[in-house]
């Protein structure tokens, strides 16, 4: 697992009028000090819910309930914290990005004096020494002309600029962790690379390990070490990302990649997208979560939710096709013979 951050079959669901809403449904991974995960699946597969149960920002009982699991980071259980002691963490250890930075930033303060505040909170820092370190901040997410644009409002920056605001406003006290959920999904392709560089620079400067959460797998390839991909609130298969991208072994990640355009235009290529709808989480199936859209499926796929198949270097996927007695069958990525 990991050494900063350890999930254990984590467990969370939401209480709703029309009954219980089980998004994460036994997730399990773990994080050393440095690293990035890539948690990708498609909208609604647990993904913003999980991250989201780490820093504790889910509505809270009744209607956002963890039902089982723990989290741990340095070895404690911060599921278990008191809301005080939860607000430390967020302020020191974990931080987090949003995907709409105009629904996180305040518009009636400046970038300045909310990132001062930040820097405040984490510790006993004047107030001279917290704007310093915003102005160095400022300028290390690349925003031009940093003295100026500390006494600017949310309102007159860029969407792009906001989103470097959001990452100075979370890098700002250092932390060991970041959590990144969708940070470049209402960005052209220019602004999200640079952002993308952005985070990666920042993370090897000071060695903080990084979530990203994600729907886009060229994202993944370009950021993370490791890789979990998710659906239906249960993480299906997980490993490094060269496993994930050039050996894949669940029939979900066979589809997903097998939708994505080829990079070079020249290149010929027809996409198969995946037949059929999610499950609906009010009422989850027995079986593989994916069993009703796998033209790999069998009989005990419906019935039985399969044991993880371990594979070379932690390489992980749970599907019965990895079983002795399951029919022979090709990767359609790679070509190659299915097996354990």
């Amino acid at each position: 697992m990991g050494g900063l951050l350890e999930v254990k079959d984590l467990t969370f669901s939401f209480n709703t009028y029309a009954g219980e809403v089980q998004s994460v449904r036994g997730v399990s991974f773990g994080l050393e000090p440095g690293e990035t995960l890539g948690i990708v699946g498609e909208s609604g597969c647990g993904k913003s819910v999980t991250a989201k149960c780490i820093v504790r920002l889910n509505p809270e009982a009744p209607i956002g309930v963890q039902k089982g699991g723990q989290i741990l980071f340095d070895g404690r259980d911060i599921s278990k914290f008191s809301k005080r002691e939860m607000e430390q963490v967020r302020a020191r250890d974990i931080r987090m990005i949003f995907q709409d930075p105009m629904t996180s930033l305040n518009p009636t303060k400046t970038i300045g004096a909310q990132i001062s505040e930040g820097i405040r909170k984490a510790g006993n820092i004047s107030r001279e020494e917290a704007k310093r370190r915003t102005v160095e901040t400022l300028g290390l997410v690349e925003i031009p002309s940093p003295k100026e644009r500390y006494r600017q409002y949310p309102h007159e920056f860029s969407g792009g600029m906001r989103q470097r605001v959001m990452i100075a406003l979370a890098m700002a006290v250092n932390p060991r962790l970041l959590i990144a959920d969708e940070p470049t999904t209402a960005l052209d392709v220019t602004t999200q690379a640079q952002i993308l560089d952005i985070i990666k620079n920042i993370q090897k400067e000071h060695k903080t390990a990084l979530i990203m959460i994600t729907h886009d797998l060229g994202i993944v390839a370009n950021v993370a070490s490791r890789v979990a991909v998710m659906y239906a609130g249960k993480i299906l298969e997980s490993g490094f990302a060269e496993d994930i991208f050039d050996r894949p072994a669940h029939p979900y990640t066979w589809g997903v990649l097998g939708s994505i355009p080829p990079e070079s235009s020249v290149e010929r290529k027809s996409l198969t997208p995946i037949p059929g709808t999610p499950p609906d989480l009010f009422d989850p199936p027995r079986g593989c979560p994916f069993a009703a859209r796998c033209p790999y499926v069998m009989k005990v796929c419906r019935i039985q939710y399969p044991e993880e198949t371990i594979f070379d270097n932690g390489h992980k996927a749970a599907c019965f096709l990895y079983h002795e007695y399951a029919p022979a069958t090709l990767n359609p990525i790679n070509g190659l013979e299915v097996k354990a």
